[in-house]
């Protein structure tokens, strides 16, 4: 699970925390400006794929994938802290979220279609 990757000897999150309280940024951290954090590195992604095809996305040169790379850890370091401040577990809610469109989307009528759910025959 991802918050059990270590950062020097610590697990993500409590590095996340110990950066945080070195600087004394949490009350910068609440949930209106982490949410605008996240649509803002996301956007920052999407700016990377913005005039390329989607076969070109696949293979970008290193220099742009390692950019890419850099942005995809901005989003993950603001969701991490998004779900902290509103203690959701992050892993939990990806999961339901998983069930619930699995749901949605069943094998038989959305394999292969990129149609909305309420548009499936």
């Amino acid at each position: 699970v991802i918050l059990n990757v270590l950062d020097h000897g610590m697990n993500l999150q409590e590095a996340i925390d110990a950066f945080v309280e070195e600087r004394s940024w949490a009350q910068l951290h609440n949930p209106k400006d982490l949410a605008m954090g996240i649509a803002v590195e996301a956007a920052e992604i999407m700016e990377h794929f913005q005039w390329c095809t989607a076969d070109e996305s696949y293979s970008l040169p290193k220099e742009k994938r390692a950019e890419v790379a850099n942005e995809i850890g901005d989003v993950l370091l603001y969701l991490l802290g998004l779900g902290r401040t509103l203690d959701i577990d992050i892993i939990a809610a990806a999961r339901d979220k998983l069930a619930l469109i699995r749901d949605k989307y069943p094998i038989e009528k959305a394999k292969g279609r990129a149609t909305k759910y309420v548009d499936l025959d």
